[in-house]
């Protein structure tokens, strides 16, 4: 036998389940194979979507603020109730904190106060165009206003306050 034959018919063995059984095979590991037609709709794709170039000199651009005061997340204002108040239909709210939620229904503004998912009081407000020299254009307040109180409301659809007079509690001595 010659040296010929050994290489030829004496090494039957191939490699089994290695990266060379896909050699020049194009859709290997689910690559697909693209055509010319597809890589030049593709480029043309990409130059489109180019930024525009920056022109010298200065330029002036409006923001938009109410888009971005309307992108903040909403967080409920907070009211802190210093002390007991009256309420319609002779309730009392307590002394605590709640928090604001307010609707309109039917051009009428409601203030619900919330303490965690308990609602605590819903008061008809009247809506106003005093933004009560708040520094934030999303606040709740509790204010004295002559012998009674005012719970003040503000968000970037309306203003609203409600009056409110105190509880007042007798003595009573046995």
């Amino acid at each position: 036998m010659s040296i010929m034959s050994l290489f030829i018919f004496g090494n039957n063995t191939f490699a089994d389940g290695d990266l060379w059984d896909n050699f020049g095979d194009q859709n290997y590991y689910g690559n697909k194979a693209v055509s010319d037609a597809d890589f030049k709709k593709a480029i043309e794709i990409k130059k489109g979507n180019k930024k525009p170039k920056k022109e010298k000199g200065e330029t002036y651009q409006q923001s938009n603020e109410t888009e971005v005061i309307n992108q903040i997340p909403a967080e409920l204002p907070v009211l802190s109730v210093t002390c007991p108040v009256k309420l319609p239909q002779d309730a009392v709210l307590p002394t605590g904190h709640y928090q604001v939620v307010s609707e309109k229904i039917d051009n009428k503004i409601y203030l619900k106060l919330y303490q965690g998912h308990f609602l605590m009081a819903s008061l008809e407000a009247i809506e106003t165009l005093d933004d009560f020299e708040q520094p934030e254009v999303n606040f709740a307040g509790f204010i004295p206003s002559g012998d009674k109180f005012k719970i003040i409301y503000g968000s970037i659809d309306y203003n609203a306050y409600v009056d409110l007079e105190p509880e007042i509690y007798e003595n009573n001595e046995t």
